[in-house]
């Protein structure tokens, strides 16, 4: 048994995702959407399921479920987000960050490789933080959007809205926001200054193009949404938990 932990996972394709892969692999596995109100209910939900290999997370959990893992992969712990758990034997929980690997294969597949300007990041959550760990990887320098202002490399909404998309060559949302069923929602945000020297990357991929990307196709920006993340993260998943 392997599956999602959220909270609410309407809009995820991981399980249609790994139930294919088994199928094609004539594998009797199974794949749930674990859908908890709290993360502390997890150590009860693996005492209970005996037959529960590993795991996936996603928002709102990747930071705090650390808390309940016995161990933690390094990047994981570098990072500061897991997305990924291992069960073994013994129902010790090691965590994982594949959103890396993901992401990391996102970026290339995206071929535009000049990024001249500082980056631009949506959301300082678990998916953001795994994002800033590989464009700090790839000597990419970037800012935080966030509503929650510090001192540092976090900016606010209204310094975007003042100074337009110019000063930025590569613009991702990590932001839940847009995601299915609130299809209709987006970032308020100067997509006026979008242009074709821009290039915009949501890492939702349900619906396949959020009006935050669709904006900015239609003002000449290169777009791509998280599908290939979503893929590239769930098969190194898939190679942790040992298959």
């Amino acid at each position: 048994m392997y599956g999602l932990l959220g909270k609410k996972l309407g809009h995820s394709f991981s399980m249609e995702y790994f139930m294919n892969k088994f199928s094609k692999l004539n594998l009797s596995h199974s794949y749930s959407n674990i859908e908890l109100d709290e993360i502390s209910d997890i150590i009860e939900f693996v005492r209970n399921n005996k037959e529960l290999k590993g795991f996936n997370v996603t928002v709102p959990y990747k930071e705090s479920v650390i808390k309940y893992l016995d161990d933690i992969d390094d990047i994981a712990e570098e990072v500061g987000a897991v997305n990924t758990v291992k069960v073994y034997e013994d129902g010790k929980l090691k965590g994982f960050n594949t959103d890396v690997i993901g992401f990391e294969v996102l970026l290339e597949s995206t071929r535009l490789q000049d990024y001249k300007t500082t980056s631009l990041i949506f959301g300082s959550g678990g998916a953001s933080k795994a994002v800033q760990y590989v464009l700090r990887k790839n000597n990419i320098p970037f800012r935080i959007v966030s509503r929650n202002v510090d001192l540092g490399i976090k900016i606010s909404y209204d310094e975007i809205n003042s100074t337009g998309f110019s000063p930025y060559s590569l613009i991702i949302n990590t932001t839940p926001v847009g995601m299915f069923p609130n299809v209709n929602e987006y970032l308020e945000l100067p997509y006026s200054t979008i242009t074709s020297q821009n290039i915009f990357i949501d890492l939702i991929y349900n619906p396949a193009e959020t009006l935050f990307l669709e904006k900015a196709r239609l003002k000449g920006a290169a777009v791509f949404n998280g599908l290939t993340m979503l893929y590239e993260q769930a098969e190194a998943a898939w190679k942790i938990w040992g298959n």
